[in-house]
Protein backbone atom coordinates (compact mmCIF):
# COMPACT_ATOMS: atom_id res chain seq x y z
CA UNK A 1 0.00 0.00 0.00
CA UNK A 2 1.42 3.38 -0.99
CA UNK A 3 0.90 6.51 1.01
CA UNK A 4 -0.95 9.26 -0.87
CA UNK A 5 1.08 12.46 -0.86
CA UNK A 6 -0.76 15.72 -0.20
CA UNK A 7 -1.13 18.12 -3.10
CA UNK A 8 1.12 21.15 -3.11
CA UNK A 9 -0.31 23.70 -0.70
CA UNK A 10 -2.17 21.14 1.41
CA UNK A 11 0.77 20.05 3.55
CA UNK A 12 1.69 22.05 6.65
CA UNK A 13 5.16 23.33 7.52
CA UNK A 14 6.46 24.69 10.78
CA UNK A 15 7.98 28.16 10.62
CA UNK A 16 10.07 29.16 13.58
CA UNK A 17 12.86 31.48 14.63
CA UNK A 18 14.60 32.46 17.81
CA UNK A 19 14.46 35.75 19.67
CA UNK A 20 15.19 36.92 23.21
CA UNK A 21 13.01 35.88 26.11
CA UNK A 22 12.17 39.55 26.79
CA UNK A 23 10.94 40.18 23.25
CA UNK A 24 8.95 36.95 23.39
CA UNK A 25 7.29 38.05 26.64
CA UNK A 26 6.65 41.54 25.22
CA UNK A 27 5.08 39.97 22.13
CA UNK A 28 2.81 37.71 24.20
CA UNK A 29 1.68 40.68 26.33
CA UNK A 30 1.06 42.85 23.27
CA UNK A 31 -0.86 40.08 21.50
CA UNK A 32 -3.02 39.52 24.57
CA UNK A 33 -3.70 43.25 24.78
CA UNK A 34 -4.78 43.27 21.11
CA UNK A 35 -6.82 40.08 21.49
CA UNK A 36 -4.72 38.08 19.02
CA UNK A 37 -3.26 34.61 19.19
CA UNK A 38 0.34 34.18 18.15
CA UNK A 39 -0.56 32.03 15.13
CA UNK A 40 -3.20 34.57 14.00
CA UNK A 41 -0.64 37.35 14.19
CA UNK A 42 2.03 35.57 12.16
CA UNK A 43 -0.47 34.34 9.56
CA UNK A 44 -1.80 37.89 9.18
CA UNK A 45 1.73 39.21 8.70
CA UNK A 46 2.51 36.49 6.14
CA UNK A 47 -0.71 37.19 4.27
CA UNK A 48 -0.02 40.92 4.17
CA UNK A 49 3.48 40.27 2.85
CA UNK A 50 2.52 37.62 0.30
CA UNK A 51 -0.43 39.64 -0.99
CA UNK A 52 1.73 42.77 -1.14
CA UNK A 53 -0.57 44.81 1.10
CA UNK A 54 0.29 48.46 0.40
CA UNK A 55 0.61 49.48 4.05
CA UNK A 56 2.70 46.46 4.94
CA UNK A 57 4.97 46.90 1.92
CA UNK A 58 5.57 50.53 2.92
CA UNK A 59 6.71 49.22 6.30
CA UNK A 60 9.00 46.64 4.63
CA UNK A 61 10.44 49.29 2.29
CA UNK A 62 11.13 51.60 5.24
CA UNK A 63 12.70 48.72 7.19
CA UNK A 64 14.98 47.79 4.27
CA UNK A 65 15.98 51.41 3.79
CA UNK A 66 16.62 52.06 7.50
CA UNK A 67 18.64 48.85 7.88
CA UNK A 68 20.40 49.18 4.52
CA UNK A 69 19.17 45.75 3.42
CA UNK A 70 19.50 46.54 -0.29
CA UNK A 71 21.73 48.88 -2.23
CA UNK A 72 20.09 52.00 -3.67
CA UNK A 73 20.35 50.85 -7.30
CA UNK A 74 18.48 47.63 -6.63
CA UNK A 75 15.86 49.48 -4.54
CA UNK A 76 15.28 51.94 -7.40
CA UNK A 77 14.84 49.07 -9.86
CA UNK A 78 12.39 47.33 -7.54
CA UNK A 79 10.41 50.53 -7.04
CA UNK A 80 10.24 51.03 -10.81
CA UNK A 81 8.98 47.46 -11.22
CA UNK A 82 6.37 47.99 -8.48
CA UNK A 83 5.17 51.17 -10.17
CA UNK A 84 4.87 49.38 -13.53
CA UNK A 85 3.01 46.51 -11.85
CA UNK A 86 0.51 48.93 -10.29
CA UNK A 87 0.03 50.73 -13.62
CA UNK A 88 -0.59 47.43 -15.42
CA UNK A 89 -3.13 46.36 -12.79
CA UNK A 90 -4.97 49.67 -13.20
CA UNK A 91 -4.71 49.43 -16.98
CA UNK A 92 -6.23 45.96 -17.15
CA UNK A 93 -8.41 46.43 -14.05
CA UNK A 94 -8.39 42.74 -13.22
CA UNK A 95 -9.04 41.93 -9.60
CA UNK A 96 -7.86 38.70 -7.96
CA UNK A 97 -11.38 37.19 -7.98
CA UNK A 98 -11.76 38.01 -11.68
CA UNK A 99 -8.47 36.30 -12.47
CA UNK A 100 -9.56 33.22 -10.48
CA UNK A 101 -12.87 33.26 -12.35
CA UNK A 102 -11.06 33.26 -15.71
CA UNK A 103 -8.95 30.29 -14.66
CA UNK A 104 -12.07 28.46 -13.42
CA UNK A 105 -13.74 28.97 -16.81
CA UNK A 106 -10.66 27.75 -18.65
CA UNK A 107 -10.50 24.70 -16.43
CA UNK A 108 -14.16 23.88 -17.07
CA UNK A 109 -13.80 24.23 -20.84
CA UNK A 110 -10.43 22.46 -21.05
CA UNK A 111 -10.15 19.92 -18.21
CA UNK A 112 -7.23 18.22 -19.97
CA UNK A 113 -4.92 21.24 -19.48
Amino acid sequence: MTKKLPKYGEDYKKIMFYDSDKRHADLKIRLQYDGLKQNEFFRAVMTAYLEKDDDFMKFIDRYRKDNEIMDKTKLRKQNKTKTQEKENKKKFTLKEKEIESIFDLLEEEHPDL
